[in-house]
């Protein structure tokens, strides 16, 4: 797929592609209600090769959604990896088994799945929202994104509205974790935007029976 991704400058080709430890990386905010982020900048590095292999290879497809009295269609492609499949690359397994490893003290249980969506430009988004279908929309749970391609603003609002709105760009390899209350509490979503920008991917990993 061409997509015309511009390289990150922080990323060195001859340092090859590999994870940042999370132990002692990982900074985390408190946010109100019991629901909590963390946040890593550019946890992986040389994470542009990724994105490429991603754009070529994951099984992207467009969805249509019912929206009011017509079906539009939905402002971003998206793949989905359930706990049986076989990711499209190594490298999320890899991410995958350090996040579970990582949260396993406060998650009790392993990431599982693997939920993409791809960004195109700047006209893709995802409104506010919650991963609320299953377990999620009344236990506590994580969910884990890995931010790959161009950096895009992920904003956080209590849920409903009317409260600060926390704003984060990610891209290139950054990693934010989404804890505790944070679905069912706060909302979520990745604006549009007018600005020149180029195209990202989001990899969520999720626990069994959330989406």
């Amino acid at each position: 797929m061409e997509l015309g991704l511009q390289a990150s400058l922080f990323d060195d080709p001859a340092a090859g592609t590999r994870f940042t430890p999370l132990t002692g990386s990982v900074r985390r905010r408190r946010l109100t209600a019991g629901a909590w982020v963390d946040v890593l900048p550019g946890w992986l590095t040389g994470s542009d090769a990724l994105f490429t292999r991603l754009a070529d290879g994951a099984a992207w497809r467009a969805e249509r959604r019912q929206m009011y009295d017509r079906v539009v269609d939905v402002p971003r492609l998206v793949a989905f990896y359930d706990e049986a499949a076989t990711l499209p690359d190594p490298l999320l397994d890899e991410a995958r088994n350090m996040l579970s490893e990582h949260y396993s003290s406060e998650l009790g249980e392993p990431f599982v799945s693997a939920g993409l969506c791809l960004y195109r430009d700047g006209t893709d988004s995802v409104a506010w929202h919650g991963d609320t279908i299953g377990r999620s929309a009344t236990e506590d749970t994580m969910v884990a994104i890995l931010s790959l391609g161009a950096a895009r603003t992920l904003a956080l609002r209590p849920r409903g509205g009317g409260g600060e709105v926390l704003k984060f760009a990610l891209g290139h390899g950054d990693l934010v974790v989404m804890g505790g209350s944070c679905q069912r509490t706060w909302e979520h979503a990745v604006p549009k935007t007018t600005r020149p920008t180029g195209p990202r991917i989001s990899v969520q990993f999720r626990t069994r029976g959330v989406r």
